[in-house]
């Protein structure tokens, strides 16, 4: 099993890659080319300064996620997604303010990807991204 994984491990990473950092390139594109839709939502939630904001978590989760996919410079991606992840879970997927019983079950849904979705970054930051990479 071992010789298994270290001969396709190298590809594995390379799936597991783009598998994560596409949600990041995609939701990092529609912040910076929705914006006023994303900034009312945003200012739905109480988010301060919401446009600048939903402007730079873009370009954060947008960076890291290319960062990531490519292996250039990924833990500096990481940490980028890591942190617009910290900020955007807060404010947008507290569950805890819900009131109404389904949207407090939707947006705990979304705190717990958030969550894991920031648990695989912190892997990222430790790990790197694998051998298939252009950096490291």
């Amino acid at each position: 099993m071992t010789e298994l994984l270290n001969s396709v491990g190298p590809y594995l990473d390379l799936v597991g890659r783009i598998l994560y950092a596409a949600i990041f390139i995609r939701s990092g594109v529609n912040h910076l080319t929705k914006t006023d839709m994303l900034t009312q939502y945003a200012a739905a939630y109480k988010v301060p300064a919401a446009r600048t904001l939903v402007i730079v978590s873009g370009v954060m989760i947008l960076v890291g996620g290319l960062a990531v996919l490519t292996g250039w410079h990924p833990r500096v991606g990481a940490v980028l997604i890591f942190v617009a992840l910290v900020g955007m879970t807060y404010y947008m997927h507290g569950y805890w303010r819900e009131t109404e019983p389904m949207s407090q079950v939707s947006q705990m849904t979304h705190f717990m990807k958030n969550v894991a979705m920031a648990g695989a970054a912190l892997l990222i930051i430790v790990r790197g991204t694998g051998p298939l990479s252009l950096g490291r």
